[in-house]
This record gives structure tokens, C-alpha cells and sequence, in this order.
């Protein structure tokens, strides 16, 4: 991917200037164009958006979505490869700012994790099978599709790890630790079954017997927005708050989780609020313009966040780089086009499409 960079020109229009070319552009655009929103997103960027939703959703959307030729993804990175992946050469994918990228995603590097796997084969010989989260780079995800193994979101993990262990004895799953405890013991699998490999020490940290012992490896990798939450946060907001409902990201904290009354994935927080009978209270524990955004639509209830916590590299993404990239689709210009490789996205493919085939 060629990065470039928000122009002069961009930064100095006005904003109210800024609002109309939008609007002019996608007007002139109309169904050849698809801007998709990730729950994150500030709202001065989500009021453009064709769809919203969580990182995968959208790509599948997207997908589906045949007419539009150019689809401009406000997200993160991984989320714009997902989309290109999964709606092929023939139309464009675009991020209105290449810089913004997940920092837990790039915990997990490609050349880390194939040492990582050796080891453990090494130590566990054909009985593990890779699981990658969502929020992975595409070249992890082609290392799951090439292994044998899959991808899964925040909501599907439960069911992925089901169809993992049913096929080995053990999952490798990456990047993100916290995700991989708390859908384990969801399943009812002990702590004492679960290690966290640090790429970094020798056999991650851990003795032979440990990893035989284990039946989930999570790799050492966490969400800085979802590990901001304490279980401090939690105790004094039900003093503060009797009765109120807390309700928390499974990329939180074992222990967060364990002391909230709900956690889920960012498509069943909005859900769960939005079902939820009038005048009832929630904290709740993820990015804050989704809690805003959420708040803002549910005025009947009583909505605060757990704690403030804002995804900064999401935050890059703002009306001007939009117009830019949109401005850009009429004049010709791919800006900021993001391309998967095509072994790349073949292997990474096959690991989307066996989750699809589980989950459905």
C-alpha cells in the first residue's frame, strides 16, 4: 500500500465547506460508492456513512453490496483488508487514513508467530490448531487458512472454539489474550488450562509440561481501549448507581468481565441496550463514541460509560481525509487503496470462510 497523506488544501477548507463537497460527491457517486462506519467512529464521520457496524459485519455487508465499485472503509487497517478480501480485485477498498491502524493487531507479527508455532509443535506435535480474532493482519489470517485453522469475531468465538477443539486437542489463538481466557472459560475450560504465550521468552514463558497441559495458548496480546477498565471502575459505579446494569467488551480484562453482569461484542451492546425496557441503567465499558452514540439513541435510559476510554488511531479518520478520498474516486485517484497480495488473500480466504461455515 502506498500511504499517503492528508494534502494542505484538505485541512484549511472549512468545515462547513467540507460537509457540502461530501454530499455533492456522494450524490454524484450514488450507488457505485459504499462508505462503512465502524461503531467507533466519531459521529461527524457516521452521519456520512452508507452502513455501520462491527469490523466484520461490515466487510460482509460490503461484499454483498454488489453494485458499489468503491468502497471507503472508516476504520481500522485489518477491517479494510477483511473488505478486499472478501469483495475481490475487481473493486476498490479504500481508508480515508492509512495511519490508522490497531496497535493489538500488530502485537502478533507474522514471523513471531511462525517461530511461536514451531515451538509448540515441537513440544505438542499435530495436536493444536490456530484460531486468529478478527483484529489480526491479513498475513496472520492466511496463516490460519494455510494450518488448517479459522477466524472468529468477539460474538462467534464460543462457536469457533467448539469447531477447533473438536477437530485438536489444543487452539493457538491470537492476538488478544483476554479474548481467548474469557471465551475459554465461557466453555468451561479451568485457568489452569489456559497459558499466555509471550513470543518474546523462550518456549513463551513456559515449562513442556505446562504447554502439554493446556488446551488454549493465548498470545500475549491485549486492546488497549478494553484494558483500560478496573474492577474499581465497576464497584464504584454500583455505589454510585444502585441497580445499574454493567456491561463490557469480552477484549476486557478476566476479572472485569467476571465482576460485569454482560459482556459481548459491539453489534450485541448495541442490542442488548436498545431491547432494553425504558428507565433502566447501564454502564458500559468500550469505546466511548460508541457509549456516546448509543446514549444519544436511547434517551429513555440511563446511559453512562464504565470509564472514558477512546480508540485513538480510529480517531485519525475524520471529514476531511473523507472528502479527500471521495474527491479523489471522481478525479480518477485510488487514494489510499489497500491490497491484499493475492496468495495473501487466498489462504486468508479459507479461514474466513470456514468460520462462515460454522457459524454461519
Amino acid at each position: 500500500m502506498n500511504i499517503e497523506l492528508l494534502t494542505d488544501e484538505y485541512r484549511e477548507i472549512s468545515e462547513e465547506k467540507v460537509e457540502k463537497r461530501i454530499i455533492r460527491a456522494k450524490e454524484e457517486l450514488g450507488d457505485s460508492l459504499l462508505i462503512l462506519g465502524h461503531h467507533y467512529q466519531r459521529d461527524d464521520v457516521i452521519r456520512f456513512s452508507d452502513m455501520r457496524g462491527d469490523s466484520f459485519g461490515l466487510s460482509k455487508m460490503a461484499s454483498e453490496e454488489k453494485k458499489a465499485r468503491f468502497i471507503v472503509f472508516c476504520g481500522v487497517h485489518f477491517m479494510a483488508e477483511s473488505a478486499a478480501i472478501l469483495c475481490g480485485e475487481e473493486r476498490k477498498v479504500m481508508i480515508p487514513d492509512p495511519l490508522s491502524g490497531c496497535p493489538m493487531a500488530n502485537m502478533a507479527e507474522l514471523e513471531e508467530v511462525e517461530c511461536s508455532w514451531d515451538d509448540i509443535v515441537g513440544v505438542t506435535g499435530d495436536s493444536i490448531i490456530p484460531v486468529t480474532y478478527m483484529n489480526s493482519d491479513a498475513k496472520i489470517k492466511a496463516f490460519c487458512g494455510e494450518k488448517g485453522g479459522a477466524v472468529c469475531t468477539s460474538s462467534n468465538a464460543p462457536g469457533i472454539f467448539e469447531w477447533a477443539l473438536k477437530k485438536k486437542e489444543k487452539i493457538l489463538f491470537f492476538p488478544d489474550e483476554h479474548l481467548g481466557r474469557n471465551t475459554a472459560v465461557k466453555l468451561g475450560i479451568g485457568l489452569d488450562e489456559i497459558i499466555v504465550w509471550d513470543p518474546s521468552a523462550e518456549l513463551g514463558g513456559h515449562s513442556r509440561e505446562e504447554i502439554k497441559k493446556a488446551k488454549v495458548i493465548a498470545w500475549k496480546g491485549y486492546c488497549h481501549v478494553h484494558t483500560r477498565f478496573r474492577v474499581d471502575d465497576i464497584r464504584k459505579t454500583r455505589e454510585e448507581y444502585p441497580g445499574i446494569n454493567i456491561l463490557v467488551h469480552p477484549e476486557c480484562t478476566y476479572e472485569v468481565v467476571k465482576e460485569s453482569d454482560f459482556d459481548g461484542s459491539t453489534g450485541y451492546i448495541v442490542k442488548v441496550v436498545n431491547n432494553s425496557p425504558p428507565d433502566s441503567k447501564w454502564a458500559i465499558g468500550t469505546e466511548i463514541n460508541l457509549v456516546n452514540r448509543i446514549k444519544e439513541e436511547n434517551q429513555d435510559k440511563l446511559i453512562i460509560p464504565l470509564s472514558l476510554s477512546l480508540c485513538g488511531t480510529m480517531y485519525l479518520i475524520h471529514m476531511r481525509n473523507l472528502l479527500w478520498i471521495l474527491e479523489g474516486i471522481l478525479n480518477g485517484e485510488y487514494i489510499n487503496e489497500v491490497k491484499v497480495p493475492e496468495a495473501i488473500s487466498r489462504e486468508a480466504k479459507k479461514a474466513l470462510e470456514r468460520m462462515l461455515a460454522v457459524t454461519g
